[in-house]
């Protein structure tokens, strides 16, 4: 059962930020996507100079073919200040010492460029056993400062009624296996409805403590030795 394009709300806001990000950015930048993946986003830098990293290791089914190099975050095998720009898109939840790998990236970028980051705070257990950490908005914010990182901000995306929506949705999934099947049409009369017309209601969350995650820009501020980008 695949969700409704218009309850994609994380991944519609994380896609967004990435085509932004992309659109900010000079001709022939050189963009670092630290924890890539498949490398999707690849195609919204198509006029940069897109590098992609990942350990390879999140989900058996990924083809990680298009990665430029497979690698431990927190061990780059990049020069400092090589990169005018970072991604890191919901890979910190899946790296043991997302403080050192937010320092790593730090290293090797130029001082100023940008770094588009994004984390989950309410969400499910994924690419087990790979899954260690979920983070709140000043949990973020101290790792970025710890790592070396300005002109950080920081926003939730979306409130209350977006996550109950997801909340409903996986609900409904629970009843799509095994002999749940047979209960299946009562959860999507009874838990559908609700679960698509939660996310009208969001606006009414002015806090957004309950959050299925956070998108961050921040600026890298630590200088790096002389002559580290000839």
């Amino acid at each position: 059962m695949k969700l409704p394009g218009f309850m994609l709300h994380f991944e519609s806001a994380v896609e967004n930020s990435v085509r932004t990000f992309a659109h900010g950015l000079g001709d022939h930048a050189r963009v670092l996507d630290a924890g890539a993946g498949e490398s999707r986003h690849a195609r919204l830098f198509s006029d940069q100079r897109y590098t992609a990293i990942d350990l390879a290791v999140g989900d058996p089914a990924w083809n990680y073919a298009g990665l430029d190099a497979i690698c431990d975050l927190s061990a780059i095998p990049f020069a400092d200040g090589s990169f005018d720009a970072a991604i890191n898109i919901v890979t910190l939840e899946h790296v043991r010492e997302p403080g050192g790998v937010l320092g790593e990236i730090a290293r090797t970028l130029r001082f100023g460029a940008p770094l588009l980051l994004v984390v989950p705070f309410e969400w499910e257990v994924h690419q087990e056993p790979q899954d260690y950490f979920r983070f709140t908005r000043y949990g973020l914010d101290y790792l970025l400062d710890r790592a070396g990182f300005v002109e950080r901000e920081i926003y939730p995306v979306g409130g209350y009624f977006c996550l109950l929506s997801r909340r409903l949705y996986s609900g409904i999934q629970f009843f799509m296996s095994g002999w749940r099947w047979v209960a299946f049409p009562i959860a999507l009369l009874a838990l559908g409805p609700l679960a698509l017309a939660a996310p009208l209601f969001d606006g009414l969350d002015k806090k957004k403590a309950f959050t299925l995650g956070y998108i961050c820009m921040a600026r890298c501020g630590r200088l790096q030795p002389q002559g580290a980008n000839d």
